[in-house]
């Protein structure tokens, strides 16, 4: 037998072909679809402090509450189980006001972010556990990696971002910073969290581009690690498309079910044509279904042999035509009518045939 040259079994072995629609689909029941976590976290805090900046007036009040109401009411109450229970309720209610909302928003973005990536997908196998996620070795590999340089280098970038976003919008307020040291309470407050929010949303814009960045970077990797080899690509047709022995052993058997279905129809037909040894054609008339004869069964030569014989055990007449055999099997297929243009030959043929049935 003549061997494969092993360089030619590498390149039949590499990846280098696209992913095929049934690999992108079993990769995407597994959970493994191209995602950028900074996308949904990125869209997440832009969701959050615009709903500071639009609604964090109405935080307003609760939050000087908190800060408030402690030091006027609680701190005169005398201490004991029952006042503290109180106290605890109370606190956390108003506290509760402040952070639902907003934990809200958070959990509504970050939907949000992760549906516009890749839409909805429900996946157990990411749950699963994995033994080869502890292994020493793998996680070594993982640490000094291409995708591990690569995290840290976004890592730093984005450190870097929010610092610099930071610093721009303090310095650019610096005067309004120093000048808190002779303000009130309520306006140190009130510019600390118009300064967040700010900061907040120039850093939320920036990470989204950033992010931006990084899902096409996922994306390019995604489709590089579900490639396929040519090899890949041929066991899967195979798979999918079956065995070709089990394929034609399927193919064997619709032909019987076929065969028997047609040969279940001639004991109802009203008469045969025949070429006589090649051909045979079975007609049915029923004015009452069909304008015209219908062809039910029809072979060559073995099968035809076979009709003829069934025709002749149920005594449906045969009549030997045979240039019209010959048409019809070219030209009609089982359970059509037939042609317009053998009406006539195929009406002169039934009358004969009816006539002869009259007669015995």
């Amino acid at each position: 037998m003549k061997r494969i040259p092993l360089d030619l079994q590498f390149f039949a072995g590499e990846k280098t072909e696209k992913a095929s629609p049934k690999k992108r689909l079993d990769s995407r029941k597994k959970g493994q679809v191209a995602k950028s976590q900074d996308v949904t976290t990125a869209i997440m805090l832009l969701g959050v402090f615009l709903f500071l900046y639009f609604a964090g007036g109405m935080f307003w009040d609760r939050i000087i509450n908190l800060v408030m109401v402690p030091l006027s009411d609680y701190m005169l109450r005398p201490v004991t189980m029952d006042t503290a229970m109180i106290v605890y309720t109370e606190m956390l209610r108003e506290v509760a006001w402040i952070v639902l909302p907003i934990m809200g928003v958070a959990a509504l973005s970050a939907i949000i972010g992760n549906y516009v990536q890749i839409g909805f997908l429900i996946a157990t196998d990411p749950l699963k556990p994995q033994l080869s996620k502890i292994d020493p070795i793998k996680g070594f590999k993982r640490i000094f990696s291409a995708r591990a340089l690569v995290e840290l280098a976004k890592s730093i970038l984005k450190i870097s971002l929010i610092g610099l976003t930071t610093f721009l919008v303090i310095w650019f307020s610096i005067e309004h910073v120093l000048a808190l040291s002779l303000k009130s309470v309520e306006t140190t407050l009130l510019t600390a969290g118009k300064l967040t929010v700010q900061m907040g949303l120039y850093a939320s814009v920036f990470l989204l581009l950033l992010a931006v960045l990084d899902y096409l970077y996922q994306k390019y990797d995604f489709e590089k690690n579900i490639r396929m080899s040519k090899q890949d690509l041929k066991d899967e047709y195979k798979n999918t498309e079956g065995d070709p022995l089990i394929k034609s052993k399927i193919k064997q058997r619709q032909r019987e079910m076929a065969m028997k279905r047609m040969m279940s129809e001639i004991p109802n037909a009203d008469v045969v044509i025949t070429n006589p040894t090649h051909y045979a054609i079975v007609l049915t008339y029923k004015d009452s279904v069909s304008d015209a004869p219908v062809v039910v069964a029809k072979g060559v030569d073995f099968i035809a042999q076979k009709i003829k014989l069934v025709a002749k055990e149920n005594n449906v007449l045969a009549v030997e035509n045979r240039p019209l055999a010959r048409a019809l099997f070219a030209q009609a297929e089982i359970g059509d009518p037939i042609p317009e243009e053998f009406f006539k030959a195929v009406a002169e043929i039934l009358a004969y045939v009816y006539r002869i049935k009259n007669k015995v």
